[in-house]
């Protein structure tokens, strides 16, 4: 299933749009118990939604220079999680993530367009089952402020896209299955990370 791309990934180091408040330079790492991985995939007229438990990640942000901006993220594939156990042991087989061969998918952003208001697109490359493919998010900034609880910094963003769990070589391509799983993979990245 292409719900890598969510990944994304992977990930993640959306916290760095163009956000209102004068925040100077500021490297974070993503809080995993804030943060949020998930995807949703056709099965054959349902939907299937999951989400992957442990991923780690870095992003920087300079407000008002998106030349700067930059983020990685690295996402366990064994910890994909649908909610049903047999199926989440299939997928973690060679029939689909190959988790023992591939352990990790893997998200380096490579820049950001289109910048309008607290919206923009964050492109960058993403490594999944071996194969690695270049993605476009939308991103959706929540902001920057001051941890309530004394960390430093807090920055927030939402992203948002679609990958073709076909291009990473992931799931059935004929066949039955291949009719009952979807190609099309919605991938929803929720980040809140906390400087460092």
């Amino acid at each position: 299933m292409r719900l890598s791309r969510k990944l994304a990934v992977v990930v993640l180091g959306f916290g760095f749009l163009s956000l209102a408040s004068a925040v100077r330079a500021a490297d974070f790492n993503i809080d995993p118990y804030h943060s949020s991985v998930s995807f949703k995939i056709k099965h054959v007229i349902g939907k299937v939604t999951g989400h992957f438990d442990k991923f780690t990640g870095t992003f920087s942000y300079e407000a008002g220079k998106p030349q700067t901006w930059s983020a990685m993220s690295t996402i366990e594939s064994a910890s994909v999680n649908t909610g049903i156990e047999k199926r989440d042991n299939h997928l973690r087989t060679p029939d689909f993530f190959d988790v023992t061969k591939y352990p990790t998918l893997t998200f380096k952003s490579t820049g950001v367009t289109d910048v309008v208001g607290d919206k923009a697109k964050l492109h960058g490359d993403l490594t999944m089952h071996g194969v690695t493919k270049p993605v476009v998010l939308d991103l959706e900034v929540a902001g920057v402020v001051k941890d309530p609880m004394g960390a430093g910094n807090r920055a927030g963003a939402t992203a948002t896209g679609h990958v073709d769990r076909t291009d990473f070589g992931i799931g059935p391509t004929s066949g039955p299955m291949a009719g009952a799983i979807g190609k099309d993979v919605e991938i929803t990245i929720e980040t809140e990370g906390v400087s460092k």
